[in-house]
């Protein structure tokens, strides 16, 4: 997935040893997507991408990542961890780049409504329609 906006934070460097004596690292930003309703997005670069890709404060970038969701002690965490990210040109930020629209994590989170939802919020027929014309004239069969 991809999502494009603008660096609003960029949180200090993480680093440690894992338990099998490995080093890791992670660097964490927070982005502001370029909306109506603008959106912060707090993702991060693991391992060697740390390194790769040093972003500061209002750069604008396409940030390409996978969302990734684990269980501990009952309690479910999400990361949006970045594989892929660039700078783009300010004055485009909004536009798709090299002809291919930006998909925004917005899309995801608030889906159109369902047709069968849709459908159940047509006006309720008003009953003189229900029972044919209300004129008194019928012959009902009870």
């Amino acid at each position: 997935m991809e999502v494009q906006g603008k660096i609003i934070m960029k949180l200090p460097l993480q680093q440690g040893t894992s338990r099998n004596g490995n080093n890791w690292m992670k660097q964490e930003y927070v982005l502001e997507t370029n909306e109506a309703y603008p959106k912060k997005v707090h993702f991060d670069f693991f391992g060697e991408r740390a390194n790769q890709y040093n972003f500061e404060v209002g750069d604008v970038i396409l940030l390409s990542f996978d969302i990734e969701s684990r269980e501990y002690n009952g309690r479910w965490y999400t990361d949006i961890r970045g594989w892929k990210a660039e700078k783009v040109d300010p004055n485009a930020a909004g536009a798709s780049v090299a002809g291919t629209p930006v998909t925004a994590i917005a899309s995801a989170a608030a889906p159109a409504p369902a047709p069968a939802v849709a459908a159940s919020m047509a006006p309720i027929p008003a009953a003189t329609d229900v029972l044919g014309g209300g004129d008194g004239d019928e012959d009902l069969p009870f």
